[in-house]
C-alpha cells in the first residue's frame, strides 16, 4: 500500500481547504478519538466552535491485520466514551475525524448523535471511497480523496515498529 507522510504545512493546507466548505454555525463539535483530536482542535479554532465533546468507539473486530468483511460493518461497537444525550439533543453537531477509511467510527458516532436528537454532519481530512463500507455515503466535508495510508505529523514519533518500514 502506498504511504503518504504529511507535514504540518500539509495539514494546515487541508484545514484551509475545509474551512470555507463548512457553512453555518454549529452548536458543538464531537471529536472522534484519537485520530480526530488534532484536526478537531484546529477546526474548532478556525470555526470558532467552543463547545467541544469527544467520542471514543471500538469495534470488537478491530485487531491489527484482521480483514473486515462487509457484513462486519454491523458489529455492535463499544462506546468507551460518549457525550450524554442531553448535550446533543436539538444541536447542530460537527463530527470530526482524521480519515474515513472504512467509515465505521464516524458513521457510528454520527448515527448515535442522530438517535439522541442531534443533527450531525461529518468532516474528515481524508476520504477513502475505495475502502468505505458505506457505498454512496460520504462525509459531508472532506479535504482530499486518497487511497494511500496517511501518516500525519502527530504520528511520526510512534516509530517504525508501528508505522512499518517503507522503501
Amino acid at each position: 500500500m502506498r504511504r503518504e507522510v504529511l507535514t504540518w504545512s500539509d495539514v494546515d493546507r487541508l484545514i484551509d481547504y475545509l474551512v470555507p466548505q463548512i457553512h453555518g454555525r454549529y452548536d458543538s463539535m464531537v471529536i472522534v478519538t484519537r485520530g480526530g483530536l488534532v484536526p478537531g482542535g484546529m477546526l474548532a479554532e478556525a470555526l470558532n466552535i467552543t463547545y467541544i465533546l469527544t467520542a471514543s468507539v471500538r469495534f470488537p473486530a478491530d485487531f491489527p491485520g484482521l480483514q473486515i468483511h462487509p457484513e462486519e460493518r454491523f458489529a455492535v461497537p463499544e462506546f468507551i466514551q460518549f457525550p450524554a444525550d442531553e448535550l446533543l439533543t436539538d444541536r447542530r453537531v460537527l463530527v470530526i475525524d482524521d480519515v474515513w477509511t472504512r467509515g465505521r467510527n464516524i458513521v457510528t458516532v454520527a448515527s448515535r448523535i442522530d438517535a439522541a436528537g442531534g443533527n450531525p454532519e461529518t468532516c474528515v481530512l481524508h476520504y477513502k471511497p475505495a475502502s468505505s463500507l458505506y457505498p454512496g455515503h460520504t462525509p459531508n466535508y472532506y479535504a482530499a480523496v486518497t487511497d494511500a495510508y496517511m501518516i500525519y505529523p502527530w504520528e511520526l514519533d510512534r516509530g517504525p515498529e508501528v508505522l512499518g518500514t517503507w522503501n
